[in-house]
């Protein structure tokens, strides 16, 4: 168990940040990259319109037409002499072959970057993706997987149009990680017609097939998304900032101290939010958390010994 002694996340929270200090003996920072991708939920090969949270212009990152090093350089935090290369854009395992080597070769060729992290969908990831993947690890990088799960009930991910499954889920974490690559389990909080149980469910199962850190995000309802239109018909609803602090709160107590977190909240591209309103910031949130966790004890604290 952390210390209680000091309202610092990392106190309480065994950080994505604090596990690369700790290897690297300096800060490590992610670089959004775009590399040009789309996503099958949207191009026709599984559906249109993507999930019914996502809104084109929401999307971090660089705008495509930019050249990869070109990103690097105009992204890189000047403070940081080591980085990794974060595809985080749409689905970015989701192209020929050829084109993802030429893509994670660019990034990867520049000497401060140090490893590379792969934003993609469960259902859209190749053995022949993975084994690219692995020999990058074999190389020496740090090569890891960030996988968007969302939730693991299959009628919630039919209901935001997801197009894919919890066991699609569970068969790419197993064979990446068989392969040494790390997984990171993206889960969002509040999405409609989920409560605390489902988050906790949520957390168990991915926990049960195995995890190397997690990421949690509040629900956005953004512009432009079908759960714009939702919202404004009164037929779904936001969290409160208690109300998701609690849940949060509550997953990472029962989070085993050996799995990391990348993220434990976080904030809309300004002029994109429509609610809740008090994600338009990233730090309310996150005191929020902490001062929960400081006050009923942190990351592991209500995980039961076998």
């Amino acid at each position: 168990m952390k210390s209680a002694d000091s309202l610092s996340l990392n106190r309480f929270v065994h950080t994505f940040g604090d596990s690369l200090r700790e290897k690297y003996g300096e800060n490590v920072y992610k670089i959004s990259l775009s590399g040009n991708f789309t996503c099958p939920n949207r191009d026709g090969t599984l559906g249109r319109g993507g999930c019914t949270f996502c809104s084109v212009a929401s999307f971090a990152g660089s705008p495509a037409r930019k050249s990869l090093r070109e990103q690097l350089l105009e992204n890189r935090n000047p403070r940081a002499r080591l980085f990794l290369a974060y595809f985080q854009a749409y689905t970015s395992t989701y192209a020929e072959f050829a084109v993802l080597k030429k893509c994670y070769d660019e990034a990867l060729a520049s000497p401060e970057v140090i490893g590379l992290c792969v934003g993609t969908r469960p259902d859209c990831v190749s053995d022949e993706i993975l084994g690219l993947l692995e020999d990058y690890g074999k190389q020496g990088f740090e090569v890891w997987l960030e996988l968007g799960l969302q939730s693991s009930f299959d009628e919630t991910l039919e209901r935001i149009n997801r197009r894919h499954t919890f066991a699609d889920y569970v068969r790419t974490a197993v064979r990446a990680r068989e392969r040494g690559i790390r997984v990171c389990a993206h889960i969002i909080v509040g999405l409609p017609g989920e409560g605390l149980m489902h988050s906790l469910t949520t957390l168990g199962r991915v926990l049960d097939t195995g995890a190397d850190a997690l990421k949690l995000h509040q629900l956005h309802i953004v512009r432009g998304s079908q759960m714009e239109r939702e919202y404004r018909r009164g037929e779904i609803a936001a969290l409160s900032l208690e109300e998701y602090a609690r849940i949060a709160a509550l997953m990472i107590q029962h989070t085993p101290e050996n799995v990391l977190y990348e993220r434990v909240g976080a904030s809309a591209l300004s002029g994109m939010l429509v609610a809740p309103d008090w994600a338009a910031k990233r730090w309310p949130v996150i005191n929020a958390i902490t001062a929960i966790l400081a006050r009923e004890g942190g990351q592991g604290s209500r995980v039961r010994c076998a």
